[in-house]
C-alpha cells in the first residue's frame, strides 16, 4: 500500500470481513490518520479506501456474516458526489471490541483536527491578541501592519505565519480573522491592486475558492514574507501534518511488512458485452441503480420518488449522530 505524504498507519486487523460488498471473504483492514482501507488477503487487488472527510456516520449494528453468521458489526455510511455509500466490516475474531474501538476513535480525532485542514474565516482563533495554537503547531514569524484589502477602506491587522497556516486577523476587532492552511492553498503571489502592490492568496475550490488579499509595506518586507510562505509551503507539500493524532496500546508492524507483493493473476478475461460498477455493492439504497417512480408531495409542492416502505418524509430529514 503507497500511502500519501502525511499519512501514516495507526492500526491494523487482520480478520476483517467486507460484509456488504465481498461477504464470506476474510481480509485485512487498516486505519491511517486519513482513511480506512481493506483489502482481500487471496486476491489483495480487491480492496477499497474509505476517507475520513466523507463519513457521515458509524455505528454498530447487527449483521448477517458467511463466515460467522449474525454478528455485531461496524456501518459506515458515506456520501461522495451527492450518492451514499454504506460499508458494513465484521470482526471475525469473536469478543473484541478493537474493530470499533479504533474506527471511532480516530474519526473523533479527525473531526476535532478540522482547523489543520479547512479553510476558517471568523473563527475563535485569537485570544488577548496571540493566536490560539494547535498541538502540533509551531508559529515562524508574526508580521504586523499587514492590511486585509476585503473592503475599500482596508483593515489594518497582523499575519502569522506557523508551519500548518497562514492566519490574519484585525487589530481592532480581533473576530475578524482568516485561517488558510496551507494544504487549502492554490496559489500566493504579489500582484498589483487598486491599493498598490499586493500579496494575493488563492484558496482551493473545495475551500470555497476565495482570492484574498493583502498589502504590506514596505514591498522589501512584502517580498520577504512571499518568500517566506512559499518556502514553508513547500515544507510542509513534502510532509503535511494533518493534526490527527491516537495511540493504541499494541505495537503495529512496519508498513514494509504489510506490504503484499504484487503478483499476475492466472485469469483469462472474456467479453460478453457486460458492465459491471464495484460501487453498486456499496449502494446505501439496495435500488440506486433504478429510480421509483415518481409523485406528487403536497407537503413540498413537489414531485419525489416514492418513499421506501419503513420510511417517512420527516425520517429521511432527521441526522443521526455517532
Amino acid at each position: 500500500m503507497k500511502m500519501r505524504p502525511g499519512e501514516r498507519l495507526i492500526d491494523h486487523l487482520d480478520s476483517i470481513e467486507d460484509t456488504k460488498g465481498n461477504n464470506g471473504e476474510r481480509g485485512r483492514l487498516m486505519v491511517t490518520n486519513l482513511r480506512i482501507i481493506w483489502h482481500s488477503k487471496t486476491l489483495p487487488r480487491i480492496n477499497l479506501s474509505v476517507g475520513f472527510n466523507s463519513v457521515i456516520n458509524i455505528s454498530t449494528r447487527s449483521a448477517e456474516s458467511k463466515l460467522r453468521g449474525s454478528t455485531e458489526a461496524l456501518y459506515i455510511l458515506t456520501r461522495c458526489n451527492n450518492t451514499r455509500f454504506e460499508f458494513i466490516f465484521t470482526n471475525l475474531v469473536p469478543d473484541t471490541p478493537r474493530l470499533f474501538t479504533s474506527v471511532l476513535a480516530v474519526q473523533r480525532a479527525y473531526e476535532t483536527t478540522k482547523m489543520y485542514r479547512d479553510l476558517k474565516l471568523r473563527g475563535a482563533l485569537i485570544a488577548n491578541k496571540t493566536l490560539r495554537l494547535l498541538p502540533l503547531e509551531e508559529v515562524y514569524d508574526k508580521v504586523n501592519g499587514v492590511w486585509n484589502l476585503s473592503s475599500d477602506q482596508g483593515n489594518l491587522g497582523t499575519f502569522y505565519i506557523t508551519n500548518v497556516r497562514l492566519v490574519w486577523h484585525a487589530e481592532i476587532n480581533e473576530t475578524f480573522n482568516v485561517s488558510i492552511p496551507y494544504i487549502q492553498m492554490r496559489a500566493v503571489k504579489i500582484r498589483d491592486s487598486k491599493f498598490g502592490t499586493a500579496l494575493v492568496v488563492e484558496s482551493l475550490k473545495n475551500a470555497g475558492g476565495y482570492v484574498l488579499g493583502f498589502r504590506i509595506d514596505p514591498v522589501e518586507k512584502l517580498n520577504e514574507v512571499m518568500k517566506e510562505i512559499h518556502s514553508l509551503y513547500r515544507v510542509y507539500s513534502a510532509n503535511p501534518i494533518f493534526g490527527v493524532q491516537y495511540q493504541v496500546e499494541d505495537r503495529i508492524e512496519p508498513l514494509d511488512q504489510l506490504t503484499i507483493e504484487y503478483e499476475e493473476d492466472d485469469i483469462e478475461i472474456t467479453d460478453d458485452n457486460a458492465t459491471s460498477d464495484a460501487f453498486v455493492a456499496y449502494y446505501a439504497d439496495a435500488n440506486k441503480d433504478s429510480d421509483a417512480e415518481p409523485v406528487f408531495c403536497e407537503k413540498l409542492g413537489l414531485a419525489i420518488e416514492t418513499i421506501k416502505e419503513g420510511f417517512t418524509l420527516e425520517s429521511l430529514w432527521e441526522v443521526t449522530g455517532i
